[in-house]
């Protein structure tokens, strides 16, 4: 997608567009990086952002960590795109590709092993991109994801500024795409425990912490529903969410009780469908017979 001023302007309202206008002006980007058409950047503010686009992409997928939650992307965005028009940063990605090429395979791989034994949350990603199933429990990812929460404001137990979920959507998003539903639904299930759990204590940004739940529970009850094949497993998944329903944060425990239900009703209807393909067999069986 061409960066023009334009299409800046179709990403963001005119007020914020003149923020990040006068953001850019004022020098606010204090570190900006690109590889292939992935731009990274470094700005600041009340206190530093972190920024990231792509210019291939359509809208150019903006995300940065302030707090801005109203329409279209924030100034800290709109200043690092604009930068983008006026003077982009250069491809660092012919360089990290050299250095690639010219690494020694084995030193590559016993960096890459060092590098993976010491960051559990980077293992995971690794090993789904390689096709292994998560090796990590659900505690164990609500762990990280629990992290994230302290680390945002490690003064006060209040969280005024979003968390990216990112790494922990992508990773099941992963696992989706290799058909590996089960491991998708323990990392959807980590997400939706962490943020029931740390709801409360979220004062700014509630549509970005809203949609990461409901798009954490929707992932869930997908894969939950995929992965099922047993009534025992169904069991377990309804009496999660029932569980949550009871025992969460009060005003999202409508959300859980509709997706038990639904859970529940998607896998009678699968049952229903495996029983009659077992018929529709056993019919040809002895008709053939």
């Amino acid at each position: 997608m061409d960066v023009t001023e334009d299409t800046v302007r179709d990403v963001c309202t005119d007020a914020v567009f003149e923020r990040g206008e006068r953001y850019l002006a004022e020098s606010r980007i204090h570190e900006i990086h690109r590889v292939d058409s992935t731009v990274t950047a470094v700005l600041s503010g009340s206190r530093q952002y972190d920024v990231r686009v792509d210019l291939a992409t359509d809208g150019f997928a903006p995300w940065c960590d302030c707090p801005y939650d109203g329409p279209g992307a924030c100034k800290h965005v709109v200043a690092v795109l604009l930068r983008c028009v006026d003077d982009p940063p250069p491809d660092e990605g012919d360089q990290l590709d050299a250095a690639l090429n010219g690494a020694d395979a084995d030193e590559l791989r016993a960096f890459l092993r060092d590098v993976l034994a010491t960051d559990a949350d980077l293992r995971a990603r690794f090993l789904a991109r390689v096709g292994e199933p998560t090796s990590q429990s659900a505690d164990e990812l609500r762990a990280s994801i629990d992290r994230r929460f302290e680390e945002t404001n490690p003064k006060y137990h209040v969280v005024f500024d979003p968390i990216d979920f990112t790494q922990w959507f992508d990773l099941a998003n992963k696992y989706r795409e290799q058909g590996r539903h089960a491991s998708a639904a323990t990392v959807y299930r980590a997400l939706v425990e962490s943020l029931d759990d740390n709801m409360e204590r979220v004062d700014g940004a509630y549509d970005h912490f809203s949609r990461a739940f409901s798009r954490a529970l929707d992932g869930y009850v997908d894969c939950a529903a995929t992965a099922v094949r047993d009534a025992d497993a169904v069991t377990d998944a309804v009496a999660f969410l029932e569980e949550r329903a009871t025992s969460g944060t009060p005003f999202l425990a409508e959300h859980f009780e509709k997706a038990a239900v639904d859970l529940r009703e998607r896998a009678d209807e699968s049952s229903c469908d495996s029983c009659v393909a077992f018929d529709d067999a056993h019919k040809f069986e002895d008709h053939e017979n």
